[in-house]
């Protein structure tokens, strides 16, 4: 059984059975029979449906935040937020279909005529850091231009998307649009790939999975979109507004929990402030509220999983050069404060590698 937890306290949110390849196989097969009847849908009557499901989506909004909150951890002011998205992103691809429109090309002796049409069955790989956003922004524009899915939701992150799959299928959404499959990537990720009924793969996550997709992909020469991970850097020139810097930074990195390939995890700041925008940072790394994801003043949660927590532990060594260390809880959850290393050279491991974690490196620069 596949147990899924609330990485804030370590409790046992849902069991499920996970997904095998032959799951995956029968999630292909259900999308792929309804994907002719999806495509030829007038585009004024997919667009109503897709209305019908952002509709659905607002009404759902508190319960699909809590249950996303739950599930990751994250604060539940961040998760309304990331819902409201979800919810805005179908309604503005519900107006997509009527405008998925062709041209024509004047060329010599006639014209030329494009068409813009659906690929199929496509496979979604989302992750476990913003599940259900990602995951909207993959569907939302798959659906609008007529093709079907199957979403594979990472193992620690399903339920919002368990739960996406019943409100779609309540507000009119056809058997078999959506179809969502909760099981290990190394098996329904990779069959999802490698399927010769799926039409195109859009995945997000780490670099080397991604690559391996790419690689895997070509056997069947599908389309791949990749979004992978980064290492983000926020600039501090001597002439900036140091104290506006300063109060900035850590949200820009300690944001959930700094669990975001577009983290702000590289502070450069100019050699001659350098000691200075330490000095500034402080309060407002040590102020920052680590706690119940429930609580409304919480900021920052706890990190997804033991594995990931003790991964990004390994970024702070015994000798490592904590600068400013800031609080977490103690007891049950994976908590992990907020770090900052200081100063560090642009070569190390911390300033070079994607930490994923709530630990930022600062490195100074002599000049531009």
């Amino acid at each position: 059984m596949l147990e899924v937890l609330n990485p804030a306290t370590e409790e046992v949110v849902e069991r499920l059975e996970p997904a095998t390849e032959g799951d995956a196989d029968a999630a292909v097969a259900r999308a792929r029979e309804a994907y002719p009847a999806w495509r030829a849908l007038e585009p004024a009557d997919r667009s109503r449906l897709l209305r019908r499901l952002a509709d659905a989506l607002d009404a759902e909004h508190e319960n699909l935040a809590r249950l996303e909150s739950k599930n990751t951890g994250k604060p539940i002011g961040d998760s309304r937020g990331e819902m409201g998205m979800v919810a805005e992103t179908f309604h503005y691809y519900a107006g997509m279909p009527e405008r998925l429109l062709g041209d024509t090309i004047p060329v010599s002796g006639g014209v030329d005529v494009t068409f813009r049409e659906p690929l199929g069955v496509v496979g979604l790989i989302v992750p476990w850091n913003f599940p259900l956003t990602i995951a909207s922004w993959k569907m939302a524009p798959a659906l609008a231009a007529g093709n079907t899915l199957v979403l594979k939701p990472a193992e620690l992150t399903p339920l919002t998307a368990l739960e996406f799959e019943r409100i779609a299928l309540e507000a009119g959404m056809p058997e078999g649009v959506v179809n969502v499959v909760v099981g290990p990537g190394s098996k329904v990720g990779k069959r999802l790939v490698e399927h010769p009924d799926v039409a195109k793969v859009a995945f997000t996550g780490s670099t080397e999975v991604g690559k391996g997709i790419m690689a895997e992909a070509a056997g069947t020469i599908k389309r791949v979109t990749l979004e992978l991970g980064g290492k983000s850097a926020n600039v501090v020139f001597a002439d900036a507004d140091l104290e506006k810097a300063a109060a900035s930074a850590p949200v820009a990195v300690f944001g959930n929990a700094g669990q975001d390939c577009c983290a702000r995890s590289r502070i450069l700041v100019e050699r001659g402030v350098f000691d200075e925008f330490l000095s500034l940072m402080e309060p407002a790394v040590t102020g920052m509220r680590v706690g119940d994801p429930f609580d409304e003043g919480t900021e920052m949660g706890p990190l997804i999983s033991a594995d990931h927590r003790e991964r990004v532990a390994s970024y702070v060594p015994e000798d490592a050069p904590v600068a400013i260390r800031g609080q977490a809880p103690e007891g049950s959850g994976f908590w992990y404060p907020p770090v900052v290393l200081a100063p560090v050279d642009n070569k190390d491991r911390a300033a070079a590698e994607e930490i994923f974690g709530p630990v930022v490196a600062v490195i100074p620069f002599e000049d531009e």
